[in-house]
């Protein structure tokens, strides 16, 4: 049986090397990385499509005296037990702890000020992953060098912004050799100009895995028009309309790898109470923001019923409700949107998909058709 084997083997080898152009590298599956907020209280976590996931982005940790805090401690103590017990049933799962947010990263550009301070909040998001079980770290700081949400910010965010990667790839580096996992680094980035030039992006990505583009919320409907907030390309050549596309291609230019970038779905809507009637709502003066909502919501109660007629936009590959009665705007990502940001990933070599919030399309209308596209195995 010996001889057997090892002629097997010898035979294999040699057609491996007399036949290259048939020894085929095992394609890398695009990753598919889920936002699930646990700010509202308890999630249920036996309600996770776990097999349509390769990451969950527990969102999110505080930011208090510089460290990394649990902001609702009795329930995030209780998530994230929870979260990392769905490893046992899918033991692929990735499950990383996502710092900051819109509302949480105001603490951000003190916590990095200095080298001190810096390593103190890179050693305590690292316990966090360590206490629990987890597999690493999302950093979502919204913005460095901004003021984002009233935030305090310094022109040295710019800098500072890569030191924190740098202490906390030390510092899982540290536990990874206690531990022999892989923990995996990942940033949730603003899809502007801006937020280039606040940052070091060509440096980021050897400290980083996964470079997660926030490409929605273009339009928060506070804006002077009505325009898509998640939109794949631009409607017209107005320089200054965002899309996924201009933010992916800027990130590229500044020196991000395509292979580490992952492109933002919106699994949610946002609305605009219009002014007028004029051109169904698109492009049209605003007069305040309005209901939109998650997508379920949106399929079971908006879309093409209650007075509002979905429209589709070729230039943008993207949907828009109106209703003429109401003058509300709805901008959103659907079913037909979603396939074509995929088909986006496969094209440009993208490293995956990621989306906010998992809880806001509970029947997985969005999801699955992500999973779908990419042939995603659940492995």
């Amino acid at each position: 049986m010996k001889k057997v084997i090892y002629i097997s083997t010898f035979l294999c080898c040699i057609a491996a090397l007399a036949f290259p152009s048939q020894v085929v590298k095992k394609k890398t599956q695009p990753v598919i990385i889920g936002y699930v907020g646990g700010y509202r209280g308890l999630i249920p976590t036996d309600s996770i499509d776990i097999w349509r996931l390769s990451h969950i982005n527990y969102a999110f940790v505080d930011v208090k005296d510089n460290r990394a805090w649990l902001h609702n401690e009795k329930t995030d103590t209780t998530n994230l037990r929870k979260l990392s017990e769905l490893k046992k049933i899918k033991p692929g799962l990735k499950i990383l702890i996502s710092i900051g947010g819109w509302t949480w990263s105001k603490n951000f550009s003190d916590a990095v000020l200095t080298d001190t301070s810096t390593h103190n909040f890179a050693s305590s998001a690292v316990a966090i992953v360590a206490k629990y079980n987890l597999d690493g770290i999302d950093i979502d700081w919204e913005y460095p060098g901004m003021i984002g949400d009233s935030n305090t910010y310094r022109p040295e965010d710019k800098q500072h912004y890569t030191i924190l990667f740098r202490d906390l790839r030390q510092e899982l580096d540290s536990l990874s050799k206690i531990t022999r996992m892989k923990y995996y680094i990942t940033t949730a980035v603003g899809g502007s100009q801006d937020y280039i030039d606040h940052t070091e992006m060509d440096k980021v990505p050897q400290y980083t895995d996964y470079i997660n583009v926030m490409s929605y919320d273009y339009a928060d409907g506070s804006d002077s028009f009505s325009s898509h907030h998640t939109n794949l390309y631009v409607s017209s050549g107005d320089a200054g309309q965002y899309s996924a596309h201009r933010s992916i291609q800027a990130f590229i230019n500044a020196g991000v790898p395509a292979s580490r970038i992952v492109i933002g779905v919106a699994f949610y809507g946002k609305g605009f109470q219009m002014l007028s009637t004029a051109n169904n709502g698109w492009y049209q003066r605003s007069l305040k923001p309005a209901r939109g909502g998650g997508f379920t919501f949106l399929k079971y109660s908006i879309i093409d019923q209650n007075g509002f007629k979905r429209y589709w936009d070729n230039l943008a590959k993207a949907p828009y409700l109106f209703n003429s009665d109401k003058k509300i705007f709805i901008t959103y990502d659907d079913e037909r949107s979603v396939k074509e940001k995929c088909k986006y990933v496969k094209k440009h070599h993208l490293a995956g998909a990621m989306f906010w919030e998992y809880f806001s399309d509970r029947k997985e209308y969005l999801l699955k058709v992500i999973a779908d596209k990419f042939k995603y195995k659940g492995e």
